[in-house]
Parts: C-alpha cells; structure tokens; sequence
C-alpha cells in the first residue's frame, strides 16, 4: 500500500506540474516515481512524453520501450507530445511494433499503410498544442494571452495545418475517404482534425457532405462532424446546432457559444449518437447546463 501510495503522489506531482508548464519539475517527480517502481507503465509512458517535450529523444525511447511492452493501441503513435521521438530511426521500428501488436489484437486493418499516415497526421496537427493549452491556462489566470502564443500559432497555421492539408488531400486521392474499417476509428480522425483546423471555412463546407455521410452510416466519427458543422455555422454568425464550440465569457471562462433552440439539443445530439450536452459540457469544460430538454 505504502508503494502504491507514493507511486500516486508521484505521478499526480508530475502531472501537475507538467499542466503548469514545469518540464525539469515533471521528469523529476516522474523519475522518482518510475525508481518506486520500474515496471509501472503509465509512469513510463508520463516519463517519455516529458522527455520528448523537452528533445531528450534518446533517453525518452528507453521509457517509451517500457511503456509499450503491454500496450497493443495504436494511441500513442498519435500523441503529440511524443513528436519530436519521429525525426529519430528508431520512430519506424516502434510503428511497426505497435501496427503488428494492434492487428494481432484487433483483427487484420485494411489499409495499414494508410493508417500510420494518418495517424502521423494527427501527431503533426496536434504537435504544439502542449503550448496552446498553456496559453489558454495562462489567459484565464491572468486576462492576457502570453506574447509567445502568437509565433507558435503562426508556426502551427503556416508550416504544419497546410502541409497537413496538402498530405491529406493527396492520400484521400490515392486511398479515398478512410473509413473505420479502412484504417480503424481512430486514423479516420485525421482528416476531420485537418479540415475543422483549417483557417478557410470554405474547406470545411466543401467536405461536410462527406464526414456527414460516414458519420451516418457509422463509418466516421459524429463528435467530430458536430464540432465542424458547428464550427461553420458560428463562424457565419448563426447560432450552433450541437453546443460543440466554446467562448471566454467577460470573467474568462469558457462558455458554449449561443446555440439553436437550446432545449431541443439533446434530441439532436442524441440523433447522431452524442450523449446529452450536460455532460459533455461538464466533463469538456466543467460548465454546468441547466437548459431543461424537450422532445418534438
């Protein structure tokens, strides 16, 4: 019990601190967690991803190989916080691992090529978002936007949202539109994270047709056709239909942005299979709605 007990305190710590942008604090605290016990994979697995953040690629794959030796997902090959481990050879070999590892478990993919493209895509697109977030902690503390916020999404928008772009359309033009049983739930994500992190609003509105449509027959993700269908609509100045796009009120906290007939959201959220907005919203944002749903 003493073990487990300081093994918590240890990670909690490093979480913490790692939230709070205290890199050198988090692998401490990691560190002395992983020495409690070597064999505890999440720890390993919290130890790499710091040391990734911080371009220790060597030593970072030694904790990753501990991490992965129980872990047949294909989750990690798309965090981006571990992207800095892909400029290295050694990246290519825990590709495969994990490919081999997941359809050993998960049954045979159709298109495995295609999968570590996308997911390397959804890696890339997500990659400074380690220090998005950081900004936005530190705007609702402080009421400022911290003044490297703005080089780090000019970087995120010029050199990795329209690359990523480009890859994109190339590989939906070679392999079309992946669907979960092309490439698996979770790489069929990538290019609705592309499209919804597009600055052009026009290129959501000339995809929608299609994330609609897989959502519908259950082929792609409906979280995400919500987020980008409400994304379009804000940004027309129209109210949202699925309360999937947040705003800073005056005391800077986020909000949901206005929505459509808010007392029938439910309904609709429920039609595309979301669970009620009260919960999303809670668990997203930790806002309470307390709007009272009705049925037509």
């Amino acid at each position: 019990m003493l073990l487990t007990c300081s093994l918590c305190f240890g990670q909690a710590d490093g979480k913490k601190l790692l939230e709070e942008g205290n890199l050198e604090g988090a692998m401490n605290a990691f560190g002395q967690a992983f020495m409690t016990n070597p064999s505890d994979s999440e720890t390993a697995y919290q130890l790499t991803k710091t040391l990734a953040l911080m371009n220790q690629v060597d030593t970072a794959f030694y904790f990753l190989n501990v991490a992965l030796q129980n872990d047949n997902s294909l989750m990690r090959l798309a965090d981006f916080n571990l992207y800095s481990l892909t400029t290295s050879p050694k990246w290519k070999q825990v590709e495969d691992l994990q490919m081999d590892k997941f359809q050993s478990a998960h049954g045979q993919l159709k298109n495995p090529t295609y999968t570590k493209a996308l997911l390397s895509i959804i890696m890339k697109d997500q990659s400074l978002d380690y220090y998005v977030d950081l900004a936005k902690v530190e705007y609702s503390k402080k009421g400022q936007v911290p003044h490297w916020f703005y080089p780090v999404t000019f970087l995120k928008n010029e050199f990795i949202t329209n690359q990523n772009f480009e890859e994109m359309k190339n590989l939906i033009k070679k392999y079309g539109w992946p669907t979960y049983s092309m490439v698996g739930e979770l790489a069929s994500d990538a290019p609705l994270l592309v499209i919804n992190h597009h600055p052009d609003d026009q290129v959501r509105k000339d995809f929608l047709p299609m994330i609609k449509e897989a959502c519908e027959k259950g082929e792609g993700s409906c979280i995400e056709y919500a987020k980008i269908y409400d994304r379009i609509l804000v940004n027309d100045g129209l109210p949202q239909f699925y309360g999937m796009q947040f705003e800073f009120n005056a005391d800077r906290k986020l909000i949901p942005t206005t929505i459509e007939n808010p007392e029938y959201v439910d309904q609709r959220r429920k039609a595309i299979g979301l669970e009620p907005l009260k919960d999303y919203l809670k668990r997203r944002i930790n806002f309470d709605f307390e709007v009272t749903q009705k049925e037509k």
